[in-house]
């Protein structure tokens, strides 16, 4: 969870889903639409909110709301909302998951993907990046950081996750259903957590993939990262190939720390897209967060040590690839950068004191530049803190993934989350980093816990997905 957390659409299978079913629910029928993502036709619906829930009949805005229906004529009554991550993240986003993950789900129930108030089609708060911004500087960035604030004319103090929240509740309404079950990745479980307490006679189980504590303070990830970053370093060393390929990964990563800071790498590149010669920076804060994003998922943290080493050697091309990838496609399923802000600002950063920041900046490569960007984008925004309470107990089921490498919401974070549930079975996947229900046969986990949310769950199948194996050169993974 950070500006480029989401659970991305590559990590899902995509297939041709079946044709569009007639079930619908009771409430609000909205109209036949296509999304990217998705060749099947879905139902779109509108659902308007207040901006404000302490004067609701002063203004309002509308939620985007895309409804898959059940296959089955027969549906089941209770449907699955799906709340994205980020935060910034739209459910729109990730209708992705339509194919592989929530097939199975989908033979008996709707499934609901809301775009979070500030996101996607729910008036994204975002601005257009600006030409180049793929070699931007770091004070370039900031400029323009600040530059989309003062463009941004909505009141970022009523894009809250407790607004999110009432919501969630205002689409079940509209929609005609009664009590609901929620999946939410990353950010989204911090949303699905908040929703189960302040409805907890609406909500009738909860998925949590990578979960955010309550507690949890999302730009104070270090020790997370970091963690994440030994257990990789660890791995190589451990497979032969790798070991024999990187034999001093540790010190070449910590050498490139050094030569990163204060922009002392300047490289000169053709441009991918044009082919022209570039002059490129690359800054300690460009590296730590590339590193960071790669750490996400293990598919692409075993490309890393090549990355590192090739950089180490002087060839930063292939890290520059990996650095660029993001912006190599359209920015319109980026994640909202305003609503990002307006969450991170008002519920985390005033919980960020000096000693937090030490503390998470102590023994990890993040150190605290990102946290200190955080801080001065934060003055900009200016939304008032919204105090932390201690969290009540979650009466529902809830059924808990996490990855055993995952760099933001590992295993301890869904432990500490258990703290505040009455009836909680998580589950590590040693293999898997941020995003579990895409793998192996979660997909089909994830429906016999909605059939069944009270019953244990028998998940040692889940320990059968397997290590992704290790890029050695340019020509890719070994066999």
């Amino acid at each position: 969870m950070k500006p480029a957390h989401r659970v991305t659409a590559s990590l899902f299978a995509l297939i041709v889903l079946a044709p569009l079913a007639q079930a619908a629910p009771s409430g609000a029928q909205g109209r036949s639409c296509h999304l990217p993502g998705v060749e099947e036709a879905l139902r779109c619906v509108s659902v308007a909110v207040p901006l404000d829930y302490q004067q609701p009949a002063a203004s309002s805005l509308k939620l985007h709301v895309t409804l898959a229906p059940a296959f089955r004529e027969a549906a089941r009554g209770d449907p699955l909302f799906v709340l994205a991550g980020g935060p910034g993240q739209a459910g729109s986003d990730v209708l992705a998951l339509l194919g592989a993950t929530l097939h199975k789900v989908r033979a008996t129930r709707d499934i609901v993907f809301i775009d979070q108030r500030g996101t996607g089609l729910s008036g994204k708060l975002d601005c257009d990046s600006a030409p180049g911004q793929d070699n931007a500087s770091e004070a370039d960035a900031e400029r323009e950081a600040s530059t989309c604030l003062a463009s941004l004319k909505q009141p970022l103090a009523m894009y809250t996750t407790e607004a999110a929240a009432r919501d969630v509740e205002q689409v079940r309404r509209a929609l005609g259903y009664g009590k609901i079950n929620l999946w939410g990745g990353s950010y989204g479980t911090r949303l699905g957590q908040a929703y189960a307490r302040a409805f907890p006679d609406s909500t009738r189980a909860l998925i949590l993939d990578g979960v955010a504590a309550p507690e949890q303070i999302i730009p104070a990830g270090g020790h997370d990262a970091q963690a994440a970053l030994d257990g990789l370093f660890k791995a190589c060393a451990a497979n032969a190939g790798c070991a024999a390929a990187f034999p001093a990964l540790r010190s070449e990563f910590a050498a490139l720390l050094e030569r990163t800071a204060g922009n002392q790498v300047q490289i000169d590149v053709a441009d991918p897209r044009t082919a022209q010669p570039r002059h490129v920076s690359i800054s300690t804060e460009r590296f730590i967060g590339t590193v960071h994003t790669v750490l996400y998922s293990p598919v692409d943290s075993r490309r890393l040590p090549f990355l590192i080493h090739s950089a180490y050697q002087g060839n930063w091309a292939p890290f520059l690839a990996r650095s660029n990838a993001a912006s190599d496609f359209s920015s319109d399923g980026a994640s909202a950068f305003g609503l990002h802000l307006a969450v991170v600002c008002a519920e985390d950063m005033p919980r960020m004191s000096a000693q937090v920041l030490a503390e998470d900046a102590r023994g990890s490569f993040m150190g605290s530049a990102l946290s200190a960007r955080f801080a001065r984008l934060c003055e900009l925004a200016k939304v008032p803190a919204v105090p932390y309470r201690t969290p009540s107990k979650i009466a529902a089921p809830v059924l808990m993934f996490s990855g055993a490498l995952d760099p933001v919401t590992p295993p301890r974070r869904a432990e500490a989350a258990a703290r505040y549930m009455t009836a909680a079975q998580h589950f590590v996947v040693a293999n898997a980093g941020h995003g579990v229900s895409q793998l192996g046969c979660a997909p089909r986990l994830l429906r016999e816990f909605l059939d069944h949310p009270d019953a244990p769950l028998a998940a040692k199948c889940l320990q059968e997905i397997p290590a992704t194996s290790f890029q050695l050169g340019s020509a890719g993974p070994q066999p």
